[in-house]
Formats: structure tokens, C-alpha cells, sequence
């Protein structure tokens, strides 16, 4: 049976954890007195990987089109790729060790939320090490091999940007509005 809420299946949160989100809907996030701080830092992050995103794949499309050495593309790839591999890493480590229990704490109710995003990480875990994979054959690829490791770059970066967005979509969804009701609250 198929769970509605395993990141490859879902297309939102379930509705009984968007409650706040009703209460707190994303087109007024920043016109709340509480948006600052942490709430603009949290999403900086997840623009920023969505950034990483873009660009790892601009960079690839370009050595997929190129019959040259494509040099200055592999090491941005290379540099894109190991960032962004990283980056996600830690942001999920500190969310899964601080942030979300604390969160869960503030709001209880939804703390299955926050046991479906633990579930994400470790979904992206085995995603993210197919994409360093792809990433390092791609980067270590004979010339004549280059064309067809960035496009088999090009399919798994589109398949774990689907995944990643609809994971930070809901992670957002389900802090922000747990952020913008506590305020300050999450430092004590």
C-alpha cells in the first residue's frame, strides 16, 4: 500500500498539519511582525539550495552541449555538486537534532509533521548520494563520455529537485507558521 505521505507520493502535507498554515498563509509571512531573523535565515537556506539547484544544472546542460574540454564547467559542477551535497547535509542534521524537537515541543499537534520531514531526510540521504555519484562519474569522465554522464546528470538533477522542492515547500509550510505564532519562544 502507498503511503500519501512518502516524499515520492505526496503533493502537499496532509491537511490536518497545515493548520497553522491556514492561519498563517505564505503571502503574508513577510508582512507578519515576527518575520526577521530566523524565519528569513530558514528560507534564505532553502532559496539558497534551490539556487545550487538551478545552477548545478545550467552548468551541466552546458557541458551536454559542448563538444569542447568544458573545463571551467566541471570544476563549477564539481564545486556546485560537493556544496551542495554539504549544505544539505548540515541543514538537515541541525534541523533533525535542535530545531525540530523543539518546534515539536512549541506545537504538538503536529508532530507528525515533523516525523514525515525526518522521513524526507533520510529519503534525500539516498538521493543525495545517487547525485554525488552521477556528479563524480560525470567529473571524471573521458572527454568522449562527457555529453552522456551531464545528461544522465541532467535526469537526476530534475528528479531530486522535484523531491527537494516539494520537501522544502513542506518544511516551510509546516515551520514558518510554527515560527511566526512563537515568536521568540524557540531560543528558550
Amino acid at each position: 500500500m502507498q503511503d500519501d505521505t512518502d516524499l515520492g507520493h505526496r503533493q502537499a502535507l496532509p491537511e490536518a498539519l497545515r493548520v497553522l498554515a491556514r492561519d498563517y498563509p505564505r503571502d503574508l509571512w513577510q508582512s507578519h511582525a515576527a518575520f526577521d531573523g530566523l524565519i528569513r535565515f530558514w528560507l534564505e537556506r532553502h532559496a539558497l539550495f534551490r539556487a545550487l539547484l538551478d545552477r548545478l544544472s545550467q552548468e551541466s546542460a552546458a557541458i551536454a552541449k559542448t563538444d569542447s574540454g568544458a573545463a571551467q564547467e566541471l570544476r563549477n559542477t564539481a564545486r556546485l555538486g560537493q556544496v551542495l551535497v554539504n549544505e544539505l547535509h548540515g541543514h538537515h542534521q541541525i534541523e533533525d537534532r535542535h530545531y525540530f524537537p523543539r518546534l515539536s515541543r512549541l506545537e504538538p499537534r503536529l508532530e507528525r509533521g515533523f516525523d514525515i520531514l525526518d522521513r524526507d531526510h533520510h529519503a534525500l540521504d539516498g538521493h543525495l548520494a545517487h547525485l554525488a555519484d552521477t556528479t563524480n562519474a560525470l567529473i571524471r569522465a573521458e572527454p568522449i563520455l562527457r555529453r552522456e554522464r551531464a545528461d544522465a546528470l541532467q535526469e537526476v538533477l530534475f528528479g531530486f529537485g522535484v523531491f527537494l522542492d516539494r520537501h522544502l515547500t513542506d518544511e516551510e509550510d509546516l515551520v514558518v507558521p510554527i515560527l511566526l505564532r512563537h515568536g521568540e519562544s524557540l531560543g528558550s
